[in-house]
């Protein structure tokens, strides 16, 4: 049976940090700042937070676990390992690096389970089999409800799913990413949960970034702009003028176009947003109170 998830996750990688890159740790949202992102988030209806025991260092577990004890409430959560927490620090999916992980990773949250646990790379130096024997050892145990991977292509999956029974797998999917094509299908075959990250492309789909002009200060372009290097050029620029053009006939947002377009995706379990601040996710709540028309999913697909 698949995994029932919320349609929408708060993904918490810019808590004290750009996502796992230790050259950026201690940056990104400071406590406050997390906790305002989380107040507006619980007070929208987002009950299910994002993170990852490399997020800032351990940051971000630190600031869910914080929120969590001052507010009295209770986030579903998800959490990952495999990158290293420190510089030069140990990294992986051995069994036993998992378990301390996870032990380190319940601390920080302040909690005694999570309810899904992600591998969240590939680790060619570990039998998948061994991982995901310590990933069942930790849900027979009652520490985590369901376990899943991330960053996995289509043939890293097959041959998770032939090892071990994982219930989601987690990768980047946008209008302008849509390379996950074939892993999509192998999930609806095989009832695993589809969770996408990165929908907005790392802001490329807000309409932040312009034709010849630079990019703004404190973009995701300026502080890691590698996963979205290959974006750069007339080709997106153009595609993101027709999809502009496309939104305002309709008056809507060019975010909340391309969230709608992810959410009237069936094949979508959930869908894991990283807003920088409470007012960007307006976009979200434009996109769920105005899901497309039949037919306009095909239409904006051919715009990009």
């Amino acid at each position: 049976m698949p995994l029932r998830l919320p349609r929408v996750a708060l993904g918490c990688g810019n808590f004290g940090g750009i996502g796992s890159a230790p050259a950026f740790f201690g940056q990104g949202l400071d406590q406050s700042q997390a906790f305002e992102l989380m107040d507006a988030a619980w007070e929208m209806g987002i009950t299910h937070f994002d993170t990852a025991d490399a997020y800032g260092g351990g940051r971000s577990e630190t600031a869910i676990g914080r929120w969590i004890a001052s507010r009295g409430l209770r986030p579903t959560l998800t959490t990952k390992t495999y990158n290293p927490m420190t510089h030069g620090g140990d990294h992986g999916l051995a069994p036993e690096r998992i378990t301390r992980q996870l032990d380190s990773s319940l601390v920080r949250l302040g909690v005694d389970r999570v309810e899904l646990y992600l591998a969240h790379e590939f680790d060619p130096g570990v039998p998948l089999e061994d991982t995901l024997v310590a990933f069942e050892a930790q849900r027979d145990a009652g520490r985590i409800e369901a376990y899943g991977v991330s960053n996995f292509d289509a043939a890293q999956l097959a041959q998770a799913i032939e090892a071990g029974r994982p219930a989601a797998v987690q990768n980047a999917r946008s209008l302008l990413e849509r390379e996950s094509d074939e892993v999509l299908t192998l999930c609806a075959q095989r009832d695993v949960a589809f969770l996408a990250f990165g929908p907005l492309s790392g802001g490329w789909l807000t309409g932040k970034y312009r034709r010849g002009e630079p990019f703004p200060p404190g973009s995701r372009m300026t502080q890691r702009p590698e996963p979205y290097e290959r974006l750069v050029g007339d080709d997106t620029f153009d595609s993101l003028d027709r999809l502009e053009a496309y939104a305002r006939e309709r008056g809507r947002s060019l975010a909340g176009l391309a969230l709608a377009w992810l959410f009237a995706d069936d094949r979508v379990t959930q869908v894991v947003v990283g807003p920088a601040r409470p007012e960007h996710l307006e976009p979200v709540r434009e996109s769920l109170a105005r899901p497309l028309a039949p037919g306009e999913r095909a239409e904006i697909e051919a715009l990009c």
